[in-house]
């Protein structure tokens, strides 16, 4: 989604970050200034250009440095932070080695999902009066909704203790917001995300719409909230929806790609496991001069995940392009997928290659020569167009997909039954793997395999109470390192409290 950049001031906005389009598949909004939020929400065009504003922040998944997928791939057991070298990027590496504080920690990631609950509390208060019908003011509201409650889950899984923001405040009220207790973070979110459910269509057009929420994709993310509150027959419900029979189509059209490889074709966009999609386009003219600050809309795993001076001396290997090095995988997750059918589209061993002189690289920093191969793009992917061309790649990234919630609704029936071993069956089937008893630890395993790379581990370990045990050697600290520091900067002149420890 591409949307002009204003930074707002913690979690209050003066400005609407008002913009231009939504990726290649969303509808198209021209570009309207960046007038007083007084002054805006006169049609349905300019409230449909604020709610594209809101589902911007969505892209921190995958784009700029500060992304959510290599942040949380380098705190767990599966990747280093890696890059050019020790201070290439202290939040990254503070992360991987368990040194994060108040002031190393990238303010971004407080930052960014407070801007987006922002956004979405000034559209959800001006909607009643802007001239539009009925219907869309209740589409938008719905979509809003379901998207500052993604906001909020993203915040309370990472720092736990938030405030409650619910209507538009003044900078001046930003300074004496108190935290709240995550139970009532999560029943905002349960709020929200019920009250999008029981409006939003069950299903999007892809051609004009892809991208925006649907029924099936609140459905999946409410479920997996529930999970992490512990309400597991609440979560197999929902989760019961999205999946329908497992290996077949559900009722909202979600179905296992034949190939797991495809996941990772780029030009394979809205696919029929894809439920939430971020999406990305090399048509931004992203640039360094505003790389990470909002009006970039490239995905920056690709770049970053790729191995730095790639040349091949064979040349039936992919011509990859040459990348950061970040994200190297560990030594554990190699073997943990060696031999395992989704390796090859997991894992690119470089390593192999170098030393039997097919191909070479520059190693970086914690090299294993094993890099992060779904997220690495080829020389023939890169834009053409303006901007830097390391900072325009358009593969989308999945915040949910099917083969997920499998797995996540046979976790909620508590890894036991004739539905959870096929669901689990299901996910193995797909690469050609023969059925393992069902059982939690048969799924945490499958969650690790088949996800491995996407940003989920991290938090299947904390969410678990496996952290401790697995990242011990890593320096995590139970009681602590299950959560982030609020950054100092963010803490400064306001009433929110640091969390424990930090």
């Amino acid at each position: 989604m591409k949307i002009k950049n204003i930074r707002y001031s913690f979690i209050a906005a003066g400005l609407l970050l008002l913009g231009s389009s939504c990726g290649e598949d969303f509808l198209t909004v021209e570009p309207k200034g960046l007038p007083l939020v007084d002054n805006y929400y006169k049609d349905e065009s300019e409230a449909f250009s604020a709610l594209v504003a809101v589902y911007d922040i969505m892209g921190k998944q995958s784009k700029g440095f500060e992304n959510m997928i290599t942040m949380l791939n380098a705190g767990s057991d599966d990747f280093y932070a890696g890059g050019g070298g020790p201070g290439d990027g202290a939040g990254i590496h503070a992360f991987d080695n368990y040194k994060l504080d108040k002031i190393n920690m990238p303010r971004s990631y407080w930052g960014d999902f407070f801007q987006g609950i922002a956004r979405a509390n000034i559209l959800l208060a001006k909607l009643p009066g802007v001239d539009m019908s009925d219907a869309k003011k209740t589409r938008f509201a719905a979509e809003a909704k379901a998207l500052r409650g993604y906001f909020y889950f993203e915040l309370v899984r990472t720092f736990k203790n938030l405030p409650l923001i619910l209507t538009p405040i003044s900078p001046a009220e930003g300074y004496n917001v108190t935290q709240v207790s995550p139970e009532e973070i999560y029943a905002q979110i349960e709020k929200d995300l019920m009250e999008a459910k029981a409006v939003l269509p069950n299903k999007v057009d892809v051609p004009t719409e892809g991208g925006r929420l649907s029924k099936g994709a609140v459905q999946a993310l409410l479920g997996k909230v529930y999970l992490y509150e512990g309400k597991n027959s609440l979560a197999a419900a929902e989760f019961a929806d999205v999946n329908g029979t497992p290996g077949g189509t559900s009722m909202y059209g979600y179905k296992l790609l034949t190939k797991f490889s495809d996941l990772w074709v780029i030009s394979n966009k809205f696919n029929s496991e894809a439920i939430i999609e971020i999406m990305h386009t090399d048509k931004s003219n992203a640039d360094w001069g505003f790389w990470g600050g909002g009006a970039d809309e490239g995905n920056s795993v690709n770049i970053m995940v790729g191995p730095r001076g790639y040349g091949r001396s064979d040349l039936t290997l992919p011509d990859y392009i040459s990348g950061w090095s970040f994200n190297p995988v560990t030594q554990s997750l190699y073997d943990a997928l060696k031999g395992d059918p989704r390796f090859n589209s997991t894992i690119f061993d470089l390593r192999a290659l170098k030393a039997s002189g097919a191909a070479d690289y520059a190693p970086g920093d914690q090299d294993t020569g094993y890099f992060l191969k779904k997220f690495m793009p080829l020389n023939s992917d890169t834009s053409t167009g303006g901007g830097a061309t390391a900072l325009n790649y358009k593969q989308d990234t999945y915040a949910i997909r099917l083969a997920d919630t499998y797995l996540m609704e046979a976790e909620a029936l508590g890894g036991t039954g004739a539905r959870a071993q096929a669901l689990l069956d299901a996910v193995r089937a797909r690469v050609g793997l023969a059925s393992v008893p069902v059982s939690l630890d048969a799924i945490a395993n499958e969650r690790r395999l088949e996800l491995a790379g996407e940003g989920h581990r991290w938090f299947d370990l904390v969410r678990t109470g496996k952290a401790a045990t697995v990242l011990a050697g890593d320096g995590f600290v139970a009681g602590k390192n299950e959560v982030w520091p609020i950054p100092q900067k963010d803490l400064e002149n306001t009433k929110l409290v640091q969390n424990p420890n930090y």
